[in-house]
């Protein structure tokens, strides 16, 4: 039986962070402010200051599911073993190749 040391707490966070950071660009994505027809110029300015945001957050959003995602890669590396081996000393002197 293969074990596989995982971190829980922080496999839980960083599943929950990749979860939210996905639902956030999702939502962002389908309520993209567009364009209409017979605009004046104030409402393409502004219309052009919504999309900026919008773009802003799912960059955001990417960021967080981002972190998430390096936090569950950490996960598998954050836990040790319990009464793992301890590291083995050797007294041998290394070889001099410079010997013949």
């Amino acid at each position: 039986m293969i074990m596989i040391l995982v971190d829980k707490k922080i496999l839980a966070g960083g599943i929950s962070m990749v979860a939210v950071g996905l639902i956030i660009i999702f939502y962002l994505n389908s309520s993209t402010p567009v364009w209409q027809e017979g605009m004046t110029q104030a409402q393409t300015d502004e219309l052009l200051i919504k999309q900026q945001e919008n773009r802003n957050y799912t960059n955001l959003a990417g960021m967080v599911a981002g972190v998430g995602f390096l936090l569950v890669l950490i996960s598998f590396g954050a836990r040790k073993k319990k009464g793992g081996e301890k590291p083995v000393e050797k007294d041998e002197k290394p070889k001099d190749f410079n010997q013949n």
